[in-house]
């Protein structure tokens, strides 16, 4: 008799009509009990669990999460402390976290935007001892007793902006404005360490920033305008 048939009401998946399951000869049930499991159930079951699989991946990035994650059998989770703006912060990190999750999702520094998560388009840019770093690939655990300064981190006493803020609004640098933190953060490494580049260093210090509107141009007159002190 052909397979795939009813037989007495079940629906057998790949098997024979004496409830095998083909070369096999075992019947195809599902663990809740004694019942055939349809092949729209089996596929919707593969299909549910790749989802779960995918999902666990991003859970220690979701606020609050790590707390149930280190809860789970094997997971390790570990208190450091990182140097901040110029402050101690004491947090619990993931083996494998990242410093953009970790000053986002951690300590609420959401200027750190996160976009390619590769270290292809500096959108996370951070400094790390005043030298521009992709806090997206750099592990957390790796920056301990270094010093951290994030786009918070530039404003001044009084909450005023820092002189390379001012030059990319002047020259109107922001467009959506989603890349802005990071080039921002660029500029600042690139003009701690050479305050006054010529045409050529800025445009390879600034090569790894990527900006979705094109407003490189109104980024490079921004950086000119900041070395000639606004």
């Amino acid at each position: 008799m052909p397979k795939n048939i009813i037989n007495d009401g079940r629906k057998l998946v790949g098997g024979t009509s004496d409830g095998t399951s083909g070369a096999e000869g075992r019947p195809v049930h599902s663990r809740a009990g004694n019942k055939a499991v349809s092949r729209r159930d089996f596929i919707k079951g593969v299909i549910s669990s790749g989802a779960t699989i995918a999902a666990a991946g991003y859970v220690s990035q979701v606020p609050g999460a790590s707390r149930a994650w280190a809860a789970s059998p094997g997971a390790l989770e570990r208190l450091i402390s990182l140097k901040v703006n110029g402050r101690m912060r004491r947090v619990d990190i993931l083996p494998q976290e990242t410093l953009a999750a970790t000053l986002r999702y951690k300590l609420g520094l959401t200027g750190t935007k996160l976009s390619c998560d590769r270290g292809e388009c500096g959108t996370c840019t951070v400094l790390i001892d005043d030298v521009a770093y992709y806090a997206c690939t750099t592990l957390t655990h790796s920056v301990r007793n270094r010093s951290i300064t994030t786009i918070e981190g530039l404003e001044g006493p009084s909450g005023e902006l820092h002189p390379v803020q001012k030059a990319f609004v002047e020259e109107l640098g922001p467009q959506c404005g989603f890349c802005t933190p990071g080039q921002i953060m660029s500029a600042v490494a690139l003009l701690k360490a050479n305050p006054h580049p010529t045409r050529d260093e800025i445009l390879v210090s600034m090569s790894g920033n990527l900006c979705r509107c094109g407003s490189y141009d109104h980024y490079f007159k921004a950086i000119m305008r900041a070395t000639q002190g606004g």
